[in-house]
């Protein structure tokens, strides 16, 4: 108090500090103090109000008043600031460039099957901005929570699969449902966070055998590659099969009828052929003769030998139906009698 006084003399006029002066004097110091509680929250942040220690309410942005320290205080979280965790690996920034390195007590993992995983996995997350008091006060360290909460649920959902579908199909799957597992953990927690976003970075066996595991995978590559090209193969064959096999089998109906209704013809001719030679034996078998004869010998040259003849046995024979055929023909040579 001596202090302050001492101070006001120096600031008063003269030096000399009466009661008014000295009421005046703690009057301004009371409203300058008072003003130190006007407190401004940016777009980006949450006013949480505590008065002597004790959290009594929260402020939105804009011009806002508290009481002044040491009655009262503020605590101004940006709640919308993206504040991402690496799990397994860690960035290492230099002026140039940047580079990762692999932890591997937290990004080894055992699944289902008692195979062993790499995972390297990043949480983004942010103070959840309905509740920025719990993150505030429930939690002493929130990104090493979060991390831990996010390793956690990691090991508890890979520990749910086999190591196939792991490697191949179900990151996403794997994504959303540690998300989701994260969210849970934490709001049990009343840890005022939320999880927006679980990506995995990389999913391997152990660097050990890795190698081995890159064969296998290409083989099972070629495995379904040769399947799909086979299935292809036997999608277009055996289409085209089955139409030679109709086809096939449509000739030989249409060849089988053909044969039957050729022996039906034949049939019928013989039939009749025999009821002409039940009624006149010797005149069929002479038409019979004569027929196979002219079937027989119409397109051959012919010699007709007489042996009744006196030393001569052979008989001029004149092609009359030949000449004809060859005056017929057109720049044909005309022919006489042969023998």
């Amino acid at each position: 108090m001596r202090r302050s006084q001492d101070r006001l003399k120096d600031l008063l006029p003269g030096g000399n500090l009466g009661g008014r002066g000295l009421a005046l004097g703690i009057l301004a110091l009371i409203v300058i103090w008072l003003f130190t509680g006007w407190y401004i929250v940016r777009p980006n942040e949450v006013g949480l109000n505590l008065r002597f220690g004790k959290y009594i309410g929260k402020t939105g942005e804009g011009l806002n008043y508290n009481w002044p320290y040491p009655i009262g205080s503020v605590i101004k979280p940006q709640v919308t600031n993206v504040i991402t965790t690496e799990v397994g690996f860690r960035t290492i920034e230099s002026v140039r460039t940047s580079r990762q390195t692999d932890v591997g007590e937290e990004s080894l993992m055992l699944t289902g099957d008692e195979n062993i995983v790499d995972i390297d996995v990043i949480v983004q997350w942010q103070i959840d901005p309905a509740a920025p008091e719990n993150y505030v006060f429930n939690i002493q360290d929130p990104p090493g929570t979060v991390k831990a909460v996010a390793e956690s649920a990691m090991r508890e959902v890979i520990g749910q699969r086999n190591i196939q579908p792991v490697l191949t199909t179900d990151r996403a799957a794997i994504e959303t449902e540690v998300r989701q597992l994260m969210q849970e953990t934490l709001d049990s927690y009343k840890a005022g966070v939320q999880i927006r976003l679980v990506q995995l970075q990389k999913v391997d066996p152990p660097q050990q055998v890795i190698d081995a595991f890159r064969d296998v995978q290409a083989a099972r590559a070629d495995q379904e590659r040769l399947r799909n090209e086979a299935q292809t193969y036997a999608n277009r064959v055996v289409p085209e099969s089955r139409g030679r096999a109709a086809q096939l089998v449509q000739s030989a109906e249409a060849f089988k009828e053909q044969t039957v209704a050729e022996a039906r013809g034949q049939a019928s001719r013989f039939n009749a052929v025999y009821l002409q030679y039940k009624a006149a034996p010797a005149v069929t078998r002479e038409r019979l003769f004569l027929e196979t004869m002219e079937r027989v010998l119409g397109g051959t040259d012919k010699i007709i030998l007489d042996q009744r003849g006196n030393g001569q046995s052979v008989v001029p024979y004149l092609p009359l139906n030949e000449l004809q055929q060859r005056r017929a023909a057109p720049g044909a040579p005309q022919a006489g009698a042969t023998r």
